[in-house]
């Protein structure tokens, strides 16, 4: 059982012992144990109050017999120390991993990384979403809030809060549709790969010809081309591809798991860039390790030429020279800004195909999207077909009915004459 007790007047140590004074003003100190019977950690915790003191008492007390006992000191730990933890904990992608650690160090951190993990109210997490709602997309502030949310239910699982400051706090996921000012016209995508660096003129093809990810696109070897004319995409480049101590450069798929790929379809003038590549940007050898620890080797068509520009390009360096592309063509805004991100020539193949007739089953697998589901919230209102066939079915279903004008009957005429 916990006690409660002044150490002024039991405790012989104390510099305030012994204290005669009835109602001496002294702290009230609450000894109790940790579940586990006898053998459990005693602690202690000091209040200015005997009231505060003994409700204390009794709390940790009935926390104990229903089995909902929580250090009071394990909600001490800041969030932003916690964050980090629980980040280093997930089994994620170098890209997912990225994106997180992303979002903590420049949002989270920076609003709520002081407090403690006790200390976070609802009133706190609803003015954080508030503050990076005027900042980011509604989707992606939807995506973030979930990993948000993930965390508190991670710390209250581990005991470390007792109750979730986001239960209850709502976010709607968005509309994820891509808006087609997000989409670049063939001749934006033609004077971004003409002011392009020549290494990267490639990148433009395979992303807007065959629908590749950055990372999948700078990962794009010898074995990718297949003779009869399909792009087989198995690795992708690792966020760390560029540090030189790195061994898994090349990694497997979003969504797919090590020996998995997808077959693109490859038009003839891709082929050709493609060869038109390999003569000028000889493929050069690169040995990495995958998530077995097999050592495996490939000839790339990315790696750097120069020296002192690190082992391999990223998403990072490809987006640099894209955004330079853009400025030197003019492909700017009101602002002066590059329009577009690397992302959008991804729009533009599924779009293009899409506006063609191209079944979307089949744009969402050569995607490589995880559910056709992402594809058709993504891409299904650029479906010319079923808008016309939407607008028919309901104009037949709902339109009025034509109504039939009757002709005039001929006059009746007999060999006397006209009838009367």
């Amino acid at each position: 059982m916990a006690t409660v007790f002044q150490r002024c007047k039991t405790d012989k140590r104390s510099p305030l012992y012994p204290c005669e004074k009835v109602r001496c003003g002294h702290d009230w100190t609450v000894r109790y144990r940790e579940p586990g019977g006898r053998t459990a950690r005693q602690r202690e915790e000091s209040f200015t109050k005997k009231t505060a003191a003994d409700n204390f008492a009794n709390k940790m007390e009935n926390d104990k017999n229903v089995g909902t006992y929580i250090d009071p000191n394990a909600g001490k730990v800041t969030l932003r120390v916690y964050a980090e933890d629980w980040l280093n904990r997930r089994v994620i992608g170098d890209a997912t991993y990225s994106n997180y650690k992303a979002f903590i160090d420049n949002h989270l951190v920076p609003r709520l990384g002081r407090k403690t993990m006790a200390g976070v109210s609802k009133a706190d997490i609803e003015r954080f979403k508030a503050a990076i709602s005027k900042e980011l997309a509604a989707s992606t502030v939807h995506d973030r809030m979930k990993m948000v949310r993930h965390i508190f239910w991670s710390a209250k699982e581990e005991k470390v809060i007792q109750e979730d400051p986001t239960k209850g706090v709502k976010t709607a996921p968005g509309n994820t549709a891509v808006d087609e000012d997000e989409i670049p016209t063939l001749p934006e995508v033609r004077l971004i790969h003409e002011h392009i660096s020549p290494q990267y003129k490639l990148v433009i093809w395979l992303k807007a010809g065959v629908g590749l990810r950055v990372s999948e696109a700078l990962a794009f070897h010898c074995g990718c081309l297949r003779e009869d004319g399909v792009i087989r995409v198995r690795w992708q480049i690792s966020s760390k591809a560029n540090r030189g101590d790195s061994k898994t450069r090349l990694v497997p798929l979003k969504h797919r798991k090590e020996g998995e790929y997808r077959d693109v379809p490859a038009a003839p003038f891709l082929c050709d860039e493609i060869a038109e590549h390999e003569k000028l940007w000889p493929p050069i050898p690169l040995t990495f390790q995958d998530q077995t620890g097999k050592t495996r080797q490939v000839e790339v068509f990315f790696a750097p030429r120069e020296r002192g520009k690190g082992i391999m390009p990223t998403a990072n360096t490809f987006g640099y020279h894209f955004k330079k592309a853009q400025i030197a063509a003019g492909v700017v805004d009101a602002d002066g800004k590059p329009k577009y991100t690397p992302h959008a020539l991804r729009h533009f193949f599924a779009s293009t195909a899409l506006a063609a007739g191209i079944p979307i089953h089949e744009v969402s697998r050569w995607l490589g999207h995880k559910s056709i589901k992402t594809t058709v919230d993504l891409y299904g209102h650029l479906v010319p077909e079923a808008w016309d066939r939407c607008r028919e079915v309901m104009q037949k279903a709902i339109g009025p009915v034509p109504v039939e004008v009757p002709t005039e009957a001929p006059e009746e005429s007999s060999e006397y004459g006209p009838a009367a």
